[in-house]
């Protein structure tokens, strides 16, 4: 074990994967000897060469349609969005071409070896265009993956199963986490499966849910929660497509009460498949209406970005509603 940040779990994986594998590649914008904006590639591009590690012009639709062609070939690619609000732009070589290989052709061809990181999320003071949670726009897509780590050791081992996965996954990383987020990390591989939700802590009076940054929110919301005698399961969704409906059914059926808290915008946000899901498998066991703590329906804004976000206070004030409706 190892103490890293988000940052070097990151690199630790990708270091692990391109040893792994002869011909997976790592680019991106500036991911080369620059090491990426937020240096999550440092190092690479010297260790296995330029053809290897390596710079792009800056068209994401370029470094998306460039993946396909990588991934089909059978080549691991490892692509890298270097602002989860810059995907737009991919968005039909991500929708369109990498989700629906597979289907077009009946498995003849597919892109299964494709994975795309992308810094996702607020609390940066990055304003408008550097601080969105583009996750639900990709859950309504059949075909991808999306997976999100709340910390450094979360990091690399789901890092790790998607550049394994057999197919095309999105990897969205916390930015205000990179380097806020520490812990200890296993130096050797390992691996965390997708599609699987962790219970971190277990409560009787309501459940929480959330994914990657979003998590240290709602675990601090239940602290405070307990000092008013109320008991929080917290659950790290992790993945959210493939998303893992049995465990947190089984914990609403237990509590009786789900609240959910995400940074994107609360109108069509995934948390809204999450109630409509839970409502129908735990309806006769719910005690309260399902609950969202979530971003506002405007764009990200930057001088009011505490506002905005969902905070501990925002869950604390909804978890008392829950219990008390």
């Amino acid at each position: 074990m190892a103490q890293m940040n988000m940052l070097q779990a990151i690199n630790s994986a990708l270091d692990i994967s391109m040893s792994e594998h002869p011909l997976a590649c790592i680019f991106g914008e500036d991911v080369g000897y620059f090491g990426g904006v937020f240096r999550a590639t440092s190092g690479l591009q010297e260790k296995y060469g330029k053809h290897r590690v390596f710079n792009t012009p800056l068209t994401e639709q370029g470094i998306l349609g460039f993946a396909n062609g990588l991934a089909a070939a059978g080549a691991p690619a490892i692509a890298e969005i270097q602002f989860a609000d810059y995907i737009f732009p991919a968005f039909d070589q991500i929708v369109n071409e990498s989700a629906k290989f597979r289907y077009r052709s009946g498995n003849e061809f597919n892109v299964g070896k494709l994975t795309i990181r992308t810094p996702y999320g607020g609390g940066i003071a990055g304003g408008l265009y550097h601080s969105q949670s583009p996750e639900a726009y990709f859950a309504h897509t059949p075909g991808l993956k999306l997976v999100v780590p709340r910390n450094a050791y979360q990091a690399k081992g789901l890092l790790r199963a998607c550049i394994k996965d057999d197919n095309p996954v999105i990897f969205f990383e916390p930015k205000r986490l990179y380097r806020a987020s520490i812990g200890d990390v296993p130096e050797d591989d390992f691996i965390i499966p997708i599609g699987k939700a962790e219970v971190v802590s277990e409560g009787s009076d309501i459940t929480l849910l959330a994914w990657g940054a979003q998590m240290e929110i709602i675990e601090k919301a239940a602290e405070m929660a307990k000092q008013d005698g109320i008991s929080c399961e917290v659950i790290d969704l992790r993945s959210i497509q493939p998303w893992d409906v049995e465990t947190v059914a089984k914990s609403v059926t237990k509590t009786g009460r789900l609240l959910i808290s995400h940074e994107a915008p609360v109108t069509c946000g995934f948390g809204a498949e999450i109630a409509a899901t839970i409502q129908q498998e735990c309806f006769l066991h719910l005690e309260s209406p399902i609950s969202r703590v979530c971003g506002l329906d405007t764009p990200y804004p930057l001088a009011l970005e505490k506002e905005y976000i969902p905070d501990a206070l925002k869950v604390l004030s909804a978890i008392k509603q829950s219990v008390q409706f």
